[in-house]
């Protein structure tokens, strides 16, 4: 049963808002406020320069959204993230 009940709340936690960013970025919100920060970027590739983050960083918001992450990915500039 434990099993069942893994799988249904990973499946809910996939349909909420604040994991629209693909391939696993979501992950990477720590407070789930649907875009990424410096910080939140940095914990998990912390070779990425502040300099790295201001170029990704399209609409100079200080924040990551789904489409700058996929645009970064793209491009080579931030490492894929599992799903």
């Amino acid at each position: 049963h434990m099993n069942k009940i893994a799988s249904l709340t990973f499946v809910a936690a996939l349909a909420l808002p604040s994991f629209a960013m693909a391939d696993g970025a979501a992950d990477l919100d720590t407070d789930g406020d649907g875009v990424l920060t410096i910080d939140e970027v940095q914990a998990s590739f912390p070779e990425i320069s502040s300099d790295t983050f201001a170029a990704m960083d399209l609409d100079a918001d200080g924040a990551l959204d789904a489409d700058e992450v996929a645009s970064a990915q793209e491009a080579g500039v931030m490492p894929p993230t599992e799903s």
